[in-house]
């Protein structure tokens, strides 16, 4: 007589040990998704710079009549230059950062705070201190009020500061004195796009790749 045929059976830890498997603490997907079209941007927008040679033409130095007539050069060479003036700003701001290492070291610190406790922290992982669990509005509320302690209530936040305000001044002077007359604009690029729209076309663009991780935790 044919013995019953036999029914697989798995045991439940087997089951759960399959289906859950322990997630990272950070969303590296969206982490390597936020770097890559970060670099992206920042290589798209070098492509865009003018010839240095042409930044530093000498026999294009000339001194402006009166306050209207800077305003309206440096407006023309913001358009013309804007690429070439971001990266002016980020040397003065980096030489900055870098005689000053302490101001470096907290606002790397800060960055890692934001980027591995908020931005690209897994949302099924908890973030758990001397056995405390905190929320994400809780996580935020704390980042939020750290970042306004370190930029305000410390030294950093004047050194930044300071060292936009010197980069400012530098492409204000360069502005104003180089005459725009032998600079040709873009057809589709308007007479006003400067600096502003340049800065916040990169950003948006690198903050698509982390929109979905941040309106998870919303």
């Amino acid at each position: 007589m044919a013995s019953p045929p036999t029914l697989p059976i798995s045991s439940p830890s087997t089951a759960g040990g399959a289906q859950s498997q322990p997630q990272p603490p950070i969303a590296t997907h969206a982490l390597r998704a936020f770097l890559s079209r970060l670099s992206s941007s920042v290589r798209q927008g070098l492509s865009q710079r003018r010839p240095w040679s042409e930044l530093l033409d000498r026999s294009a130095m000339a001194r402006p009549d009166n306050l209207t007539d800077a305003a309206s050069r440096i407006r023309k060479n913001a358009s013309y230059f804007k690429v070439n003036y971001i990266t002016l700003l980020a040397v003065v701001l980096a030489l900055s950062l870098v005689t000053h290492p302490f101001s470096l070291l907290v606002l790397l610190s800060l960055l890692a705070a934001w980027i591995f406790l908020y931005l690209f922290r897994s949302s099924d992982q908890p973030l758990v201190v001397y056995g405390r669990t905190f929320s994400d509005r809780e996580v935020l509320g704390i980042l939020v009020l750290l970042t306004i302690v370190v930029v305000f209530l410390t030294s950093v936040g004047s050194l930044l500061i300071s060292a936009l305000m010197v980069g400012v001044a530098i492409v204000c002077a360069h502005g104003a004195f180089r005459v725009p007359e032998d600079l040709f604009l873009d057809d589709e690029q308007p007479a006003n796009a400067g600096l502003l729209s340049f800065l916040s076309g990169a950003a948006s663009s690198a903050a698509a790749a982390a929109a979905p991780t941040v309106a998870a935790r919303v």
